[in-house]
């Protein structure tokens, strides 16, 4: 099906009528919105897949909430929204699919693509994984000496390290008790040393996570951890310690794996979206295959949510209208995630990713210069350690940052006086930010602007469905930034450029090659490190 084609993205009339009410609305004060609309909470709060949203203390009305939601029907969300959900190739610059949401699809749906029935494939490699999972959970797969696997380690990079790494940590109290996780990503041999000298090579069990198998930073740290193991066991062992996630069978089988032990995943899965195929190993391990389906079933249910729900009712819609709102009519640089839950705590790095290398872009979808910004920085950490450090700025700074604060009501331990002042702080920092304080009998460096936006995220428990629908959120908002702002957000051109750079540099420091000539800066940096580690 052709792609019906948007109007011009600043010249539309949707895009006019918005940069005119903008004008008014950075007038507003967020504590006079109030005052002026007894039903403001309720009016402003969306439910769905067991996430609640209250996007009440933010510089918008009715009136805003309509305006937006016309600009993103007229930018063809619901369009590009069908079309990547069918199996389209949205991915023009890779003529690929982003079909991440079939990995989320229940074995009673139905979904063929190109003549081919995905459903019965994603089920058949979801069943392989996690029946590998429950042999490892249940003692039944063993190192060299007959002993139970007590590590797991995944080595990956990007998605293939940041969604397992995020979701085993925010699962911690579903994962099996006997087991501990360790991950694996940066090339600095300080890392990978660190972890090796905690482990034992006879109970130790490795997920080496690339698609291609030839992942730089990937293969370095597989190659490291074979040394070490086959220092402590016979070659002969390595199939029973070290497992992959790829699609090379040729190079997991030359690396020593097991092609029975090799989990692929498709090209249309990318990889900060691939937490639910095959590179969500660890995580279903941790967890074992019944809190993986309802993971999985999370995620589905804000599938479904997002694409029956109207514009101006659906969650990821309106957190991502939220945040291009901020972003190119307040002229916002960054946003801050402060999710109050220390299990969370890689969550905001995550989205890192997820949002930054897909949305940050300068040319849309057919080449031409995006002609408003695009991805702010995404940034944060667990609260309430925060507040001890930047909050200071958020509330006293010269710059308007808006927050998007992520809490659970209900602990899963049973210290509820620590979780009640947990969600007396989330709270009030909120709505500390949106009144400040404005006394002038203060002295001025006492004083706090207030009028400063923010989200307010609320699941009942943080669970493998509710973390599923967070992460399908996540992704759907995602999404549609990149339609409305015209640009692909499922390739990463940008990442390339400095790992060729980089290669060619290797063979220099290593003196494989005479060195050529860069700046001089460059040049003086390799010559530095040459002489440092002959």
């Amino acid at each position: 099906m052709r792609e019906q084609q948007p109007a011009p993205l600043i010249d539309s009339p949707a895009a006019v009528a918005l940069a005119k009410h903008a004008q008014a609305a950075r007038q507003w004060r967020l504590r006079e919105l109030f005052e002026q609309d007894a039903s403001r909470a309720s009016q402003f709060t969306l439910e769905a897949a067991g996430l609640c949203l209250d996007f009440s203390k933010n510089h918008l009305t009715s009136e805003t909430v309509k305006l937006l939601a016309e600009f993103s029907e007229a930018r063809g969300v619901e369009t590009l929204r069908e079309a990547m959900f069918r199996g389209e190739r949205i991915n023009r610059s890779e003529q690929r699919a982003a079909l991440h949401t079939a990995l989320r699809l229940p074995a009673s749906a139905t979904l063929t693509v190109d003549g081919e029935d995905l459903v019965s494939e994603v089920q058949h490699e979801l069943a392989r994984a996690l029946a590998f999972a429950e042999r490892v959970r249940q003692g039944d797969w063993t190192g060299f000496n007959g002993k139970k696997i007590t590590d797991v380690v995944n080595v990956g990079i990007g998605g293939s390290d940041l969604g397992p790494m995020m979701t085993c940590a925010a699962l911690r109290a579903y994962a099996h008790p006997d087991l501990r996780f360790h991950f694996l990503s940066n090339v600095d041999g300080h890392a990978i040393v660190a972890t090796l000298a905690k482990l034992d090579p006879a109970t130790t069990l490795f997920i080496i996570s690339s698609k291609s198998f030839t992942t730089q930073e990937t293969m370095l740290n597989a190659h490291a951890a074979r040394r070490w193991f086959l220092n402590h066991a016979d070659e002969k062992y390595l199939a029973q310690h070290f497992v992959a996630v790829s699609t090379n069978t040729a190079a997991v089988e030359a690396f020593g794996i097991s092609r029975d032990n090799m989990f692929p995943f498709r090209d249309w899965v990318g990889g900060r979206f691939s937490i639910w195929s095959s590179i969500g190993l660890s995580l279903m391990i941790a967890i074992g295959k019944d809190h993986f389906r309802d993971f999985l079933s999370g995620g589905h249910a804000m599938d479904e949510h997002f694409c029956q729900a109207p514009l101006n009712a659906n969650m990821p819609v309106m957190l991502a209208l939220i945040a291009f709102w901020y972003r190119d009519y307040f002229e916002t640089s960054s946003q801050l995630i402060a999710p109050y839950h220390e299990d969370l705590r890689h969550f905001p790095a995550y989205l890192q990713q997820l949002e930054m290398e897909s949305n940050g872009k300068r040319v849309t979808r057919d080449g031409q210069p995006v002609p408003m910004k695009t991805s702010p920085v995404i940034w944060g950490s667990a609260g309430t350690n925060n507040q001890h450090a930047y909050f200071q700025m958020l509330h006293q700074g010269s710059d308007l940052i808006p927050v998007d604060f992520i809490v659970a009501l209900k602990p899963v331990h049973d210290l509820l006086d620590q979780h009640r002042a947990l969600l007396a702080n989330c709270f009030a920092q909120a709505e500390a930010l949106m009144n400040g304080v404005q006394d002038t009998s203060l002295p001025s460096h006492r004083e706090f602007p207030g009028n400063r936006p923010s989200n307010m995220l609320l699941m009942n428990q943080l669970s493998p469905a509710t973390l599923g629908a967070l992460i399908a959120l996540h992704e759907h908002k995602t999404f549609v930034l990149g339609v409305l702002w015209d640009i692909n957000s499922f390739d990463q051109w940008g990442v390339e450029l400095g790992k060729t750079l980089a290669l060619r540099i290797l063979s220099e420091l290593d003196g494989s090659e005479t060195m050529p000539t860069h700046d001089s800066s460059t040049d003086a940096l390799i010559k530095r490190a040459r002489d440092a580690i002959k």
